[in-house]
């Protein structure tokens, strides 16, 4: 791994880390929770996001100045990925309710939606900025590295692990080892780590807009009647 991979990965732990920064300001001070950390989110993202773009500046280079950028063949990949990220989703849901009895939902992503509509900025750590540094931290170096002393699945699944771990949503493991191994798929079959960033980022996009178009108690009741299905068919 070179140095410059080091670095980023250095800058992203720094990046989820700096976050308890905010506690002494949290405890002293009488200040609106939920602003102070979504502007520190968005802060921390960009600043994060800038130094690996800086950090990868050569990289990033070679590609924008390539004479032959393939941009249509990298929208449609982009737009098979989305299908088959939604594929992997469906698949791996139906796994963890119907036979390992894992409840529907994820918190993660429960917590991330309920930020987004006290503080709509935010959504641009969703759709945009978190993307893209998870792409290139977790494809790009995490899967890279480790699939070039490997193999595929060896390096999709250890990287899929520390996303998880990250997310702190380890009861959707198979989700998210699902999700990596079709974003590490398009990873290595375009050769192009753009590919998998644009189709997270629409995936997300449109997963907020799903969710934000949806009264919360909706989203729990249809949960709630995803389990009752599952009682029934186990029960039946």
């Amino acid at each position: 791994m070179s140095k410059n991979y080091i670095y980023v990965l250095i800058t992203y732990i720094l990046m989820q880390l700096s976050s308890y920064i905010l506690l002494p300001i949290i405890y002293f001070f009488e200040v609106d929770r939920t602003m102070l950390a979504v502007s520190w989110s968005v802060f921390s993202f960009t600043a994060a996001l800038l130094v690996t773009m800086y950090l990868l500046r050569d990289e990033v280079k070679s590609v924008w100045f390539a004479r032959d950028k393939k941009i249509g063949s990298i929208l449609l990949w982009s737009l098979v990925g989305i299908f088959l990220v939604y594929f992997a989703q469906i698949i791996a849901i139906l796994i963890e309710t119907f036979l390992l009895g894992i409840k529907p939902g994820s918190q993660n992503t429960l917590d991330l939606m309920n930020v987004a509509r006290a503080a709509p900025i935010f959504i641009i750590i969703i759709s945009v900025l978190g993307p893209i540094l998870e792409e290139v931290v977790f494809r790009k170096i995490i899967f890279g590295s480790i699939y070039k002393r490997t193999n595929f699945f060896i390096a999709a699944i250890a990287s899929a692990l520390v996303f998880a771990a990250v997310h702190n949503d380890f009861s959707h493991l198979l989700t998210y080892t699902l999700i990596g191994i079709v974003f590490a798929f398009l990873y290595v079959h375009t050769k192009r780590i753009i590919v998998p960033i644009i189709a997270h980022m629409a995936i997300n996009t449109y997963a907020v807009i799903g969710q934000l178009s949806m009264d919360p108690e909706e989203i729990e009741k249809m949960l709630d009647q995803l389990e009752q299905l599952q009682f029934i068919l186990i029960g039946g």
